[in-house]
């Protein structure tokens, strides 16, 4: 089971990927931000503890991570 830490840092991973396909994609508007998506997508019981600190410990995480695609 997920703790609560666990799905935060799960959903902003996966808000991040979704935001970056969808941008390449040319499916999300230019006023944007990947901040703003990551917020709005936020289910309501995580946003207190999602933060810009943690969102930015996720980018910079999997920015570092070369995936062999």
């Amino acid at each position: 089971m997920l703790n609560e830490n666990d799905k935060i840092i799960a959903h902003v991973s996966s808000a991040i990927a979704v935001y970056s396909i969808r941008s390449s994609n040319g499916m999300l508007t230019n006023d944007i931000s990947m901040i703003d998506f990551i917020l709005k997508t936020t289910p309501k019981n995580l946003e207190a503890k999602v933060s810009i600190d943690l969102i930015d410990d996720v980018f910079s995480y999997i920015s570092g991570t070369h995936f062999d695609t």
